[in-house]
């Protein structure tokens, strides 16, 4: 899977670098993600969204084999999505994220899903997921480790629309 990181090339994500600020996951769209309304249906956005926030974190050196070694990690409070494209089987995507802010127990992740085979890209959807961060052994909610958090820039403001031109 190619990965495209902030103002970096195409790469596989084992030679990522480090502290990519914006994440950009490529897909295509399959047959598999196509409904009965012919595009791909609502919930496969939400699977985009997560792959993309599981790929960063493993860029930025937080795969999920580290969180188990903590013993603490991400479950989701809310999500929000506006849905604005359909996206169809064929169609290539990049699945933009970057993490808008870090809270003592939380974190806000934005998306912004571009559909880059339309001569300029389109935008399908913006999303954001507020995240809080729990041991796993009690389930309840934990401080954000310092190491945690400074191993990913926060990026206030709304990244553009091209791949690459952030």
């Amino acid at each position: 899977m190619a990965v495209d990181t902030h103002h970096k090339p195409i790469l596989q994500p084992e030679s990522v670098p480090t502290m990519p600020a914006i994440f950009d996951l490529q897909h295509v769209v399959t047959a598999e993600e196509i409904d009965a309304q012919g595009h791909a249906g609502n919930v496969v956005f939400l699977g985009w969204m997560q792959d993309a926030a599981l790929e960063h974190s493993r860029a930025q050196g937080w795969p999920p084999e580290r969180y188990q070694q903590q013993k603490a990690g991400w479950v989701v409070r809310t999500h929000q999505i506006t849905y604005l494209q359909p996206a169809f089987q064929g169609d290539r995507l990049v699945v933009r994220t970057w993490v808008a802010d870090f809270q003592k127990l939380t974190s806000r992740r934005r998306y912004r899903i571009l559909r880059t085979t339309d001569q300029a890209p389109t935008v399908l959807a913006e999303a954001e997921t507020n995240w809080v961060y729990i041991g796993f052994e009690r389930r309840l909610p934990r401080r954000i480790p310092e190491e945690l958090s400074a191993a990913f820039e926060v990026v206030s403001d709304n990244p553009g629309d091209n791949p690459g031109d952030n």
